[in-house]
């Protein structure tokens, strides 16, 4: 085994376990926090969440296999083409995702007021449905097809027709294959790319617009005050630069993780599709470990880097400690109570006979 082989072997096993990690938070603080389940962006973080997780259980640990030489992966061929099913559904569905918390974005952003008539979760639910309508019948069709196999360049099961690759073979059926892959990737990583770059850069817009106004009413404040502090002036003027670019970083994240996750491994299959000369694997395997990566991104991206995420997560780990605290309290307690009923046993004792002698003295003097 070739070093590089190793090192993307150990690339994919640390994508793997931050994945499990993150996304098993984000499930962990959607059933803790009663308010973020009751929200409409909960329910497009929960399908993306499971997505991620599906992913990284079940595909990335048959990358890793390919790696390490077992090509194809162990478990046969219909286990791989139910791998190659799961990458091609859970990775559409996941971009759809995407796409349906950045228009959530866009409506809260756009229309504050009238946010809970537009984004109800009947709404939501719809937007799911054809989430996973989308995903499945781009899913099934290869399956039906037999488009699904393993692909050496990319040591995944992936959608791939070894009958297009071969000499010998039809060109109807590549030309079918080709006009299929490039309808998918349009149809989905074209399609979301659109979607949160148009809706995205709008709620940057407005955003904008509101630390333009912000900072008017600052600088008037600023020159009315003429015996404010020079640092408290600066601390102000710094806050509002620091506003500005808070609100570019953060959509910034968004798009920019998409494009550098999933744009190398889609143009590599698209360009692919029409060249002879066969993809290095390495560069193969490498766009692919980038398109498993956003799975590992978008936790923090989504869900664990916003404000109501971190405090359900430190309730969480305060909660753990103070229950734990009281147990360890609670045991030192019973052990100092098991050690003192051996002496508060022996003076009891001697002290209950003394009891009923003068009882009875005063009983008998009460009758007299």
């Amino acid at each position: 085994m070739h070093a590089a082989d190793v090192a993307l072997s150990v690339l994919l096993a640390a994508i793997i376990v931050v994945s499990l990690l993150a996304n098993v938070l984000v499930l962990v603080c959607f059933v803790y926090n009663a308010e973020i389940r009751r929200q409409v962006p909960g329910l497009f973080v929960l399908n993306l969440t499971c997505c991620n997780l599906l992913l990284a259980s079940s595909n990335m640990p048959l990358t890793v296999a390919g790696l390490l030489g077992h090509a194809p992966p162990p478990g046969g061929h219909v286990l791989c083409q139910l791998a190659a099913f799961l990458d091609t559904f859970l990775t559409s569905n996941s971009m759809l995702s995407m796409a349906a918390l950045s228009i959530d974005r866009w409506v809260a952003v756009v229309f504050p007021l009238s946010y809970h008539s537009r984004m109800r979760r009947r709404d939501a639910v719809l937007a799911l449905a054809y989430a996973w309508l989308h995903s499945l019948g781009f899913a099934v069709a290869p399956a039906c097809l037999s488009w699904l196999d393993y692909h050496r360049p990319t040591a995944s099961c992936t959608l791939y027709n070894p009958r297009a690759r071969a000499s010998d073979g039809a060109a109807s059926s590549r030309a079918h294959f080709a006009a299929y892959t490039v309808a998918l990737h349009a149809l989905t990583f074209l399609l979301v790319l659109v979607v949160l770059c148009v809706t995205y850069l709008k709620v940057l817009q407005v955003a904008r617009f509101h630390c333009k106004r912000i900072d008017v009413i600052t600088m008037q404040t600023l020159v009315l005050l003429v015996d404010i502090h020079p640092s408290v002036r600066q601390r102000c003027l710094e806050e509002q630069r620091k506003r500005r670019q808070r609100a570019t970083r953060k959509i910034s994240t968004f798009i920019g993780t998409f494009v550098v996750c999933f744009t190398p491994y889609v143009l590599t299959r698209v360009v692919e599709l029409f060249v002879t000369v066969p993809i290095s694997p390495y560069w193969g395997v490498l766009c692919k470990s980038l398109a498993y990566s956003k799975a590992a991104c978008d936790p923090f991206v989504y869900s664990l880097l916003r404000h109501q995420y971190r405090q359900t997560c430190s309730d969480i780990i305060n909660r753990f400690l103070k229950r734990r605290s009281l147990n360890t309290s609670g045991q030192r307690q019973e052990n100092g109570k098991l050690k003192k009923p051996v002496n508060s046993g022996n003076s009891e004792i001697s002290e209950k006979p003394e009891k009923p002698d003068k009882e009875e003295k005063t009983g008998t003097g009460s009758a007299v």
